[in-house]
């Protein structure tokens, strides 16, 4: 049994660890609203954007559609880009993120695809790098930028174009977490390159049944949009992947701090009862040695 000093101990720290998760919960809690905002005001830009380009792309087709759009004609290389945080202590957010990322690449791989990985994050290398170390091409680091923005966005966007335009893969898949509250995100895999044509009514959306005329032209407009919507895509899965990254943290360390105050009870009760055991050894000495004398 462990003694008076060291329970004592074990208290206090357990007292300090619970203070930190508890100014952790605080922070995040903070952050998640500013995060929130920012994730549910590029939703509605981004489904405005794909209601545009699924007008325009059912109006182009055949020889006349980017490369973008059309793909490379092939779909034996498959390239998932998988945004994961760069920071710990938010549950099991990212492991849900890897989790989707591997079940995909083994669906692909099943089917004889070639599957490599492009990592955004830190925190999603180590436990894709166990099972898929020489699939991994390159990761792009998030972690000496404060805030990840749209800058960041163009950047992973022009790079993956550029490789896209040389044949390096055929079709890259988005492997991201979606933002619905502090106790929910979900990820998802969204194909990104080449970008998805539109389902039959989908463009209604965005113009109903007008006549639309275009200037210069629906090739040249897509040529502009195409790379745009690739560039806002990612700039919302890493707006997502702020606003989950913020909810997770506040819920796990919420519970670490619940947890952190039922082991103080245990530890305080344990203590009081080790405490009044020794002093209850204590007064039966005293009063068996006044009846010896």
């Amino acid at each position: 049994m462990a003694s008076l000093k060291e329970l004592k101990g074990r208290i206090n720290s357990v007292k300090s660890t619970q203070k930190i998760t508890k100014a952790k919960q605080m922070v995040a809690a903070a952050k998640l609203r500013r995060a929130q905002a920012a994730a549910e005001a590029a939703r509605p830009y981004a489904e405005r954007l794909s209601g545009v380009m699924a007008s325009l792309a059912g109006k182009v087709s055949g020889d006349s559609a980017p490369k973008l759009l059309a793909g490379t004609g092939a779909n034996q290389r498959h390239l998932l880009v998988v945004v994961n945080t760069d920071k710990g202590l938010c549950g099991g957010l990212n492991s849900n993120i890897v989790k989707a990322a591997k079940v995909k690449a083994r669906a692909l791989i099943a089917e004889g695809k070639d599957v490599s990985f492009y990592l955004v994050g830190k925190k999603g290398r180590a436990p894709i790098k166990r099972d898929y170390a020489d699939r991994i091409e390159k990761w792009f680091d998030t972690s000496a930028v404060r805030q990840p923005g749209f800058e960041e966005a163009e950047a992973i966007a022009d790079e993956l174009i550029e490789r896209f335009e040389k044949g390096e893969f055929d079709v890259a898949h988005l492997v991201y977490p979606i933002f619905k509250s502090a106790l929910a995100q979900d990820p998802t895999v969204d194909q990104l390159i080449p970008v998805p044509s539109p389902a039959k009514g989908d463009g209604a959306a965005a113009g109903g049944d007008a006549v639309v005329e275009y200037e210069p032209g629906e090739e040249e407009i897509l040529e502009e949009l195409l790379p745009r919507y690739v560039r806002t895509q990612l700039f919302g899965a890493l707006l997502e992947r702020e606003a989950s990254e913020q909810g997770a943290s506040m819920t796990a360390m919420d519970n670490a701090t619940r947890n952190a105050g039922d082991l103080i009870n245990k530890l305080t009760i344990q203590y009081n009862r080790s405490r009044q055991a020794a002093i209850t050894t204590e007064l039966i000495e005293i009063i068996a040695g006044a009846e010896a004398l």
